[in-house]
């Protein structure tokens, strides 16, 4: 996210809103289980968020408490645990015997608030959805909005992403959607950007045949990181029929306007994806003046 940049720390799933406070009130807050038992994780290991400990209003914690048992995957290796538990997959039996049926299943790395797949899962009821996140308030916040619509087509993991796609089985979803990530401004932190060749290869696999993978980001040195990572992977197909001109060199946390002297060069991206929603957090960034970037990648 570009409007609370993640602090320096333990890293994980990043997406819309995914470091924005839920909207709440002011009443006396309460840990959840999960933060008050946070995994440590190796210090090898390159993840793309801070682990926070997540703590949520009264009205949060309601939700957490009334709605998680109908949506909330019980897939996580142990409490506290962002990884999934070993032996565990992710198939289309299991996709079936969860959400009963065989309808196509879209996958959110990073839902954030949850307004987007919510609204998703509202206007499909033929399709499956799946919401990745880590943060608590933003769990708790989909939470909230699925079970306030009685939605029966969606279900929340809290666990890292690339834990999950790893536990997944081969075409198990039609489409893959992570919809503006923590840009990790800094260019030593850019390796913790979640779009990586490593996870592209996993969400190679994990996607049905021509299935895609949607992608879309306001920060215009994560464009040209999207650029650099999927354009010359085999096995994809940028599908975009929009020219982009963008920088061909990176820029840092503070000196961004460098970018404007440095030599450009056009690249294809997508129109807007109709099917995602203006979010709060995608107004504040088109009222700052920011241009959103939009792709859809092809499994080849």
């Amino acid at each position: 996210m570009t409007d609370d940049i993640a602090a320096n720390g333990d890293i994980t799933n990043d997406g819309d809103n995914a470091t924005n406070p839920a909207d709440g009130t002011t009443e006396t807050t309460a840990a959840t289980p999960q933060a008050a038992a946070a995994s440590q994780h190796p210090p090898h290991r390159v993840l793309s968020f801070v682990r926070r400990s997540g703590r949520l209003d009264a009205r949060l914690q309601r939700a957490w408490g009334n709605y998680a048992g109908d949506y909330l995957l019980d897939i996580n290796a142990g409490e506290g645990s962002l990884d999934v538990r070993d032996g565990f997959a992710f198939d289309a039996d299991y996709v079936r015997g969860t959400w009963g049926n065989a309808n196509p299943l879209v996958i959110e790395i990073g839902s954030g608030q949850g307004e987007n797949i919510v609204a998703a899962a509202e206007a499909r009821p033929d399709t499956n959805f799946l919401a990745l996140e880590v943060y608590d308030p933003g769990v708790a916040h989909t939470l909230l909005l699925a079970g306030k619509r009685g939605l029966r087509n969606i279900r929340v993991a809290q666990v890292n992403a690339p834990e999950l796609f790893k536990a997944a089985a081969d075409g198990v979803a039609a489409e893959v959607w992570t919809f503006f990530p923590d840009p990790w401004p800094k260019k030593k932190h850019h390796k913790r950007r979640i779009v990586q060749p490593g996870l592209a290869g996993e969400v190679r696999r994990v996607l049905a045949d021509s299935g895609v993978w949607r992608i879309a980001t306001d920060i215009e040195d994560y464009a040209l990181h999207v650029h650099e990572v999927m354009d010359g992977l085999d096995g994809w197909e940028n599908t975009g029929d929009v020219t982009v001109s963008l920088p061909t060199g990176h820029v840092g946390k503070g000196n961004a306007d460098l970018a404007a002297d440095m030599p450009h060069a056009d690249f294809a991206e997508s129109a807007r994806f109709d099917g995602r929603v203006l979010t709060n957090f995608e107004k504040k960034g088109l009222a700052a003046g920011r241009v959103i970037h939009d792709f859809t990648y092809r499994k080849a």
